[in-house]
């Protein structure tokens, strides 16, 4: 990169295959003609150039070794190669009361999606469009949030992004259906590298669900950065469903700026992917609420991975953090939860409760809540468990004519399904109860 004081990354490596390939197909990038984002653009690929994806070397990467990804080679879809997926492939992932921006490997893809009858000001558009009719608008909301943080995978998004949405609802309006953001990958060794952007001005409401699913098998790459720009009373529900392939990698970070009064219930469901990680961070003023809910399921070798961030920046903030994590087979869970007060954020209310099932002996979870507390005027609490299947209870219920697999799979149900209610939304919360009880061994029994 011109003009750089950082070495160019190793010959052969990861990091200078991304560099040569889009550097021979910049012409395809969106926003290609904006100097603002040619300048962004440069600085991350830099970023990214000099530091690569993260190590296990770092600390919050300890648990999580992404080695066997840099092994691979990843290609993108080039702009007019999506669009020719039959509609009846996604029909299961779609809410049928959302509206939707549809996603092929990374690409949007406008006969699959369904944007009717949104209000008058809403702006829906996927982010190619917006940089074309708003560049300003982009501009003034890419990177607000997430900043220009040294991560790489944040870099990378920021570097070679495709698409992504962009969602700006004006002060006072309130959504009445639902947004669904649905990604759908197609491709063995496929690619999509994702932003969007979700902004809700003075007293806005809106309900967003992301969905990132792969089909027949196929193993792939998926980067998607989310950024939360909450204004003064607005309330955002955010959900995430990760139900990606069995050979898929994942990454996923969700940044969230809460301002005065602002409310985001944020929900993560993560079932699928070999290797998947996904992070949540929000910053939090005056009197703001935040709750975290999440449950993931890993069975066979899976590697899921959640971290969450939570930072009250001012007094009388609110955090609320629920997560449940099931592991089995020879499957990996790691949950790491961090909530920091700072000095003047006084009358602080945080609660982290973490609760995990180890359902054989070869899985593992590792689990790591975390508070920073630099205030003296706050309540805060977190708890962590990491346990078994209660035998008794087990015991109990073949005492009642069930059979142990039966009896196993009605209690695992049972824990992991207290954070499945907490969806408000009847179509996601009936896909995720599906896609639960789809990941647990004979579990069509009359118990349900």
């Amino acid at each position: 990169m011109a003009g750089s004081n950082n070495p160019p990354p190793p010959e052969g490596s990861i990091m200078q295959q991304y560099a040569e390939y889009y550097q021979a197909t910049a012409r395809d990038l969106p926003g290609r003609d904006l100097p603002w984002l040619q300048t962004l653009r440069a600085e991350a690929t830099e970023r990214f150039a000099a530091g690569g994806f993260p190590s296990p070397r770092e600390e919050e990467w300890k648990y999580t070794n992404i080695v066997a990804l840099e092994k691979k080679r990843f290609q993108p879809s080039l702009a007019g190669t999506a669009g020719t997926l039959a509609p009846a492939k996604i029909e299961a992932w779609r809410l049928p009361e959302a509206a939707a921006l549809v996603f092929v490997d990374g690409r949007f893809d406008a006969g699959l999606s369904r944007l009717e009858g949104l209000p008058d000001g809403v702006t829906v558009l996927p982010l190619t469009a917006a940089l074309a009719q708003y560049p300003e608008r982009v501009e003034a909301a890419f990177q607000r949030v997430a900043g220009r943080e040294p991560h790489g995978f944040v870099a990378f998004t920021t570097a070679y992004f495709q698409d992504g949405a962009f969602i700006s609802i004006p002060a006072g309006v309130v959504l009445a259906r639902p947004l669904q953001l649905l990604h759908v990958s197609t491709r063995d060794d496929g690619l999509a590298t994702l932003r969007h952007i979700i902004a809700l001005d003075r007293q806005a409401q809106a309900q967003v669900v992301e969905t990132y699913v792969g089909l027949d098998g196929a193993a792939y790459l998926t980067a998607a950065v989310t950024e939360i720009d909450l204004g003064e009373d607005s309330a955002l529900d955010h959900y995430k469903f990760q139900a990606e392939t069995d050979k898929a990698y994942h990454f996923g970070g969700i940044y969230a700026a809460e301002a005065r009064s602002a409310r985001l219930y944020q929900h993560h469901a993560a079932f699928g992917g070999l290797l998947a990680r996904t992070e949540i961070h929000s910053a939090l003023g005056l009197g703001a609420e935040c709750e975290l809910n999440g449950l993931f399921l890993a069975t066979g070798r899976r590697h899921l991975d959640t971290h969450t961030l939570i930072q009250h920046q001012a007094p009388r903030g609110t955090s609320r953090e629920t997560y449940r994590g099931i592991a089995a087979d020879r499957a990996r869970g790691v949950f790491s939860g961090k909530v920091v007060v700072a000095q003047d954020a006084q009358k602080t209310d945080a609660d982290m409760n973490i609760r995990n099932l180890l359902l054989s002996a070869d899985a593992e979870i590792d689990a790591k809540p975390q508070l920073e507390i630099l205030a003296d005027d706050v309540k805060c609490a977190h708890g962590v468990t990491v346990g078994q299947l209660n035998p008794q209870s087990v015991f109990y219920l073949q005492s009642r004519g069930m059979d142990e697999a039966s009896a196993r799979n009605m209690l695992t149900f049972a824990f992991a399904n207290e954070m499945v209610e907490k969806i408000r939304l009847d179509g996601l919360k009936q896909q995720v109860q599906d896609a639960l009880l789809a990941a647990l061994p004979q579990a069509q029994g009359d118990w349900l």
